[in-house]
């Protein structure tokens, strides 16, 4: 009794270790990829064949058909991406998942050769290891960092595969063991084992390397093995399943094409060769299955399934709608799906992406808004109304989207951009509502019939275009985080303000010489005021993305050193400054 006490807490620490090194090496291979997994996803997946090869490129990478599902359904959710699109990356994402079969098929390796030895788990999970820590504890570069996370996960994976086949090695002899082997060679009770035990871990991939270490104690048939495999099959879609919860209709139905496939694929897999089995002595069905064999099982059936189901992918999405009915209702628009969480990389440029969609609706209301003030209409008003209006709702939902972000595991690279985005996302929207300003200085322009002189006419298109240029240079430089661009923001900045001090200046003048009235001032204030703090506001982007999110100088201390010409940039600074000051010179006065 005390010996399978030992064995069964060998056989769980095992486990344990497993799952740790699965969950290990799956986070940082999607780290490793970064941001560009939605990029292939999204943007790349225009055919049904193409989103199948990228969804299983995708899911032999991150090593997890879930994550990727998961993924799909918060594109999907956020209209990223279509559902028809979504149907071929979730047929590839099955296929690619069982790539990590293949590696743990490592375990069933057997011979004296070098190479066989060196390619057994208990050589080679602790020579990996060995390199990883060296690249995770004595390199600096992240991306050496990650690798060898990367490194560590499998060992760790890869010891406990061998931990749990080792201490199950026991079952061998045991009667009741047997006789459970040979329960699951129902089809029913294998396909249920099989669906049950994945809902709960909640990897497919992982259940599979479970059933591949019970293949050393010599029970484990293809009778049994088979339908534990197509139900494990079954019980990955849960996650998806449990991810679409609260999603939109369209979201869901993608979850209900990940469970159709395979619900269909496994249905006729049963209907076909147990069918045939009433007529044809499937006399392997009592062999025992090796490691490798289960490889084979897991990835046959994937491929098999695929190649009938993928030309009839209308059909699974016309069953979607079925299931999930069209219903006229208004469906609450969603910027920031909360499922990519589960996927930090992604999540960082989906905000990334919604922060450059919400600086190019500030940018397009100030371009509004400035034309109102030389030839009004109520519909443009109304326009910058509600780009400000969204604004707002952009920044409101990018605000909550960060903080939760910012206490995840995220790369460098990324934390630099989360950085940015949490400092930035209210300058964004400060030039949102400036645009409004200027749109209402407009309005109060055209009721109250104000009408500038000529002179002060062209100052203040100089004024105007000069704001236009500085806007679309920083939203250009924001959206691509090209630093090129952004280090010519602030040279463009100081010019804006010496704009704003002659015009002020040469209204002074004006009302002096009785050529203006102080009622024209106070529309002419505003209109200043709101130029002079966009420009501001951009610099304060821009600096940002310079300075702050690399964790040099505060923004303040740099602008100070720049102009003081203490840093090397501050020769580009003058030479820019110059060249601007130039290109917006106002007319000389009359």
């Amino acid at each position: 009794m005390t010996d399978y006490i030992f064995k069964i807490i060998s056989l769980l620490g095992g486990l344990a270790l497993f799952l740790f090194g699965m969950d290990v090496m799956g986070k940082a291979l999607e780290r490793q990829a970064g941001g560009k997994l939605q990029t292939i996803l999204a943007k790349m997946s225009g055919t049904i064949w193409k989103g199948f090869l990228l969804g299983l490129a995708v899911t032999a990478v991150i090593q997890s058909s879930s994550a990727t599902t998961v993924m799909v359904v918060g594109f999907v959710n956020s209209g990223i991406m279509s559902l028809q699109q979504a149907v071929g990356v979730i047929m590839g994402s099955n296929v690619g998942t069982t790539v990590t079969a293949w590696i743990l098929s490592l375990s069933g390796l057997e011979g004296d050769s070098f190479l066989i030895k060196l390619f057994k788990p208990s050589t080679l999970a602790p020579l990996i290891g060995v390199i990883g820590i060296i690249l995770f504890m004595f390199t600096r570069s992240e991306k050496k960092k990650g690798i060898g996370t990367i490194m560590l996960g499998f060992m760790a994976l890869m010891t406990g595969m061998d931990l749990m086949s080792s201490s199950m090695a026991f079952l061998k002899t045991e009667a009741w063991f047997a006789e459970l082997m040979i329960s699951f060679t129902n089809p029913v009770v294998g396909i249920l084992f099989g669906a049950i035990l994945t809902a709960i871990i909640q990897s497919s991939s992982a259940s599979v390397g479970i059933l591949q270490g019970l293949c050393v104690t010599g029970a484990v048939t293809y009778g049994a093995a088979i339908p534990i495999i197509l139900g494990q099959n079954i019980g990955t879609c849960v996650t998806a399943m449990m991810g679409a919860i609260g999603a939109n209709r369209n979201a869901r139905r993608t979850a209900i094409v990940h469970l159709l496939f395979n619900v269909v694929g496994v249905t006729l897999f049963v209907v076909v060769f147990y069918g045939l089995g009433l007529f044809v002595d499937w006399t392997f069905l009592s062999d025992t299955v090796r490691a490798w064999d289960i490889s084979v099982i897991h990835t046959g059936f994937n491929l098999v399934a695929t190649a009938v189901l993928l030309p009839m992918n209308g059909l699974l999405v016309k069953l979607a709608y079925v299931l999930i009915p069209h219903v006229e209702a208004p469906q609450k628009e969603e910027l920031l799906d909360e499922r990519l969480l589960a996927t930090p990389a992604v999540a960082v440029q989906r905000a990334q992406e919604i922060a450059g969609e919400m600086a190019a609706d500030a940018a397009k209301a100030m371009h509004l808004a400035m034309g109102l003030t030389k030839t009004f209409d109520t519909a443009a008003l109304e326009q910058v109304i509600a780009l400000e209006d969204r604004t707002d709702r952009y920044e409101d939902a990018l605000g909550t989207y960060l903080v939760k972000l910012s206490g995840m595991n995220l790369s460098v690279a990324d934390n630099r951009i989360l950085n940015t985005l949490l400092y930035t996302t209210s300058d964004i929207e400060r030039i949102g509502d400036h645009a409004l300003a200027v749109g209402k200085a407009a309005l109060e322009i055209e009721e109250k019939k104000i009408c500038f002189s000529r002179q002060a006419q062209n100052e203040l298109a100089v004024l105007g275009q000069a704001v236009l240029d500085i806007v679309d240079r920083t939203v250009a430089a924001y959206n691509t985080f090209d630093l090129e661009q952004a280090i010519k923001v602030e040279p463009q900045e100081q010019v804006v303000d010496a704009l704003v001090r002659e015009v002020k200046s040469r209204h002074v003048r004006r009302l002096r010489d009785g050529l203006c009235t102080v009622e024209y001032g106070f529309v002419l204030e505003d209109l200043l005021t709101a130029c002079e703090r966009t420009a501001d506001h951009c610099s304060n982007v821009a600096v940002e993305m310079l300075q702050v999110s690399e964790g040099k100088l505060e923004a303040h201390e740099y602008l100070n050193a720049l102009k003081a010409g203490e840093l090397h940039e501050s020769a580009a600074f003058a030479e820019q400054f110059a060249q601007y000051k130039a290109q917006y010179a106002f007319p000389e006065e009359a």
